[in-house]
């Protein structure tokens, strides 16, 4: 096996398409589209590939075919294709590259050491698609900026030990980790708090004033704090409120997972809120920002935006909102149930 970084040059080359979905390829990804072996499906593209390398009839599902390939550099991306062009060998790996996956891919916690050698190879607790590379490893291998194929180049050959070896890494994931650290804190000690709506599927989550601080999560700028959000948050969407100036920054998004094809989570439906943002923003009369569909994020659905479509101070208070959306989506499943 041997990996190439996709390039139109592959076009009409058999390939196997590893975690992103090109054509003219076999594929082993969970992104939507996908034509994955039915047999093979798991909610990651890494679990894809353990369960390929697996296969009694491995051969038959590759087709003979040696050229590897995938679109886009993240810890899933890395892990998976590692994976195939380590072959066997991997499986004993499968407690740590699993959970490593799920962190880089779905935010997700299932111990330190899977979290921070996410952070290490993608730089952040969630993917950044249609990007170079922003990868903390490739950078200090390179000494400079590189793009996803070279990104790929440098981070392979150190998948086993950076999974094995972690704390080794830790100049590349304390700053991050310690952030998340902050925010998983924050919860447990009840200054970040959920509340569930569970006949609607909504989680409402306010984050602490104290999360921010000069180094800290600021929501005009980050994404929200995902990996302690999906840690304790277990909704089907998520109303995130903030304290922001004399009032709250909003926004509702799905589950991290919610973009990929899932086979043990749960299928997540995209709605359109379109009605309810219309409530909402005659709700919120006069202001600074308007409550808007939003797609520019993996997970997103909708958030209050100022003019320059970054986070804005919304006056309504979160069980307001809340109250608001949860109305939205009951009425939305009880016209569904009336057929």
């Amino acid at each position: 096996m041997r990996f190439e970084y996709y390039h139109s040059g592959l076009e009409a080359v058999p390939k196997l398409s590893v975690d992103g979905t090109v054509d003219n390829a076999v594929h082993f990804s969970h992104w939507q589209g996908n034509q994955t072996p039915a047999q093979l499906k798991a909610d990651t593209s890494t679990e894809i590939a353990l369960n390929l390398v697996a296969a009694p009839n491995r051969n038959e599902l590759t087709r003979g075919i040696e050229l590897v390939t995938n679109n886009h550099f993240d810890t899933d991306g890395v892990l998976s294709v590692w994976t195939v062009l380590t072959g066997e060998r991997a499986l004993e790996l499968r407690e740590q590259l699993i959970p490593a996956a799920e962190a880089g891919d779905f935010s997700e916690f299932r111990n330190e050491a899977a979290v921070r050698a996410s952070i290490v190879v993608q730089g952040s607790d969630q993917p950044i698609p249609d990007t170079d590379s922003h990868s903390p490893l490739a950078f200090q291998l390179a000494g400079e900026n590189v793009d996803d194929a070279r990104a790929y180049e440098l981070v392979l050959p150190e998948v086993e030990r950076l999974l094995t070896r972690t704390d080794e890494y830790e100049p590349l994931w304390r700053s991050a980790w310690d952030q998340i650290a902050t925010a998983i804190e924050s919860f447990e000690r009840g200054a970040s708090t959920v509340t569930e709506f569970a006949e609607a599927g909504i989680s409402l989550i306010t984050l602490a004033p104290d999360l921010f601080s000069p180094s800290g999560f600021n929501p005009t700028r980050h994404a929200a704090p995902y990996t302690a959000i999906s840690h304790f948050a277990k909704g089907r969407l998520f109303l995130i409120a903030t304290p922001l100036k004399n009032g709250w920054s909003y926004r509702i998004d799905y589950p991290y997972y919610s973009w990929a094809e899932t086979i043990v989570r749960p299928r997540i439906e995209r709605r359109d809120f379109s009605s309810l943002l219309l409530k909402l923003n005659q709700i919120e009369g006069e202001s600074e920002g308007v409550w808007k569909a939003d797609n520019s994020e993996l997970a997103s659905a909708f958030k209050f935006l100022s003019s320059d479509k970054t986070l804005a101070a919304s006056t309504l208070a979160p069980d307001e909102v809340a109250k608001a959306l949860r109305a939205e989506l009951l009425s939305a499943e009880a016209s569904v149930a009336a057929g």
